[in-house]
Formats: structure tokens, C-alpha cells, sequence
């Protein structure tokens, strides 16, 4: 039974999901810890998402060339990179200079009130 993702519900969560969307994780706190850019993020997104496709057609049967499918999957795992991603990175900045930010919230940081 194919669903809207272009394969079923099985390999899309055991695939996709706990997968590829565990190397969306580990994607966006690699690239945030190494003080790179949130477009890299995308680009590795849509690698993932293109990845995922392959993955899906070649271990599973599923359709390799599913517009829909590709898009989704690419727009979560992008989604699951930017948000792994700006969670490191406001953990990094206050790590590594704690007398001139503090945290604000779990995606931010702000400067340090009263020196």
C-alpha cells in the first residue's frame, strides 16, 4: 500500500525517519559546531532528501521519481537539520564565550545582562 510519499508507512519511519532523519541530526550539529553557515544546512538537506529517494527505491521498491515524496521528505529533513542546528549552535556560543552571552531559550543566546 503506497501512500502520498511515494512508498508505505513502514520504510518511510524505519527508513526516512529514524535514518535519514538521525543523519539530519548528526548533518546539523557537525556543520553548527564547526561554525559553518545554515545554507550548508540546506544543501546537505536536500542531499539527504535526495539520498532518502534512492534509499526508498532501490531497498524497497518504491518510486524513485515521486515529486511529492521528494519534496516532503527533503522539506523534514531539512526541517530536522536547521532546528538540530540552531539548538548547537546557541549551546556553542555561550559555551565558548560565557562572559558575553547567556542562553535565551533553547534556539537563542543574548548578551550577558550586568557584565
Amino acid at each position: 500500500m503506497e501512500t502520498l510519499l511515494g512508498t508505505s508507512i513502514g520504510p518511510f519511519i524505519g527508513l526516512s525517519l529514524i535514518l535519514v532523519g538521525g543523519a539530519a541530526v548528526l548533518t546539523g550539529h557537525a556543520l553548527a559546531v564547526n561554525w559553518r553557515s545554515v545554507w550548508q544546512v540546506v544543501a546537505a538537506g536536500i542531499g539527504l532528501g535526495l539520498l532518502d529517494r534512492f534509499l526508498t527505491y532501490a531497498l524497497f521498491g518504491g518510486a524513485l521519481l515521486h515529486p511529492l515524496g521528494l519534496v516532503i521528505h527533503t522539506l523534514i529533513f531539512i526541517g530536522i537539520a536547521v532546528v538540530t542546528f540552531r539548538v548547537t549552535r546557541a549551546h556553542r556560543m555561550v559555551l565558548q564565550y560565557p562572559w558575553k552571552y547567556e542562553r535565551a531559550g533553547l534556539f537563542g543566546w543574548q548578551e550577558r545582562r550586568g557584565g
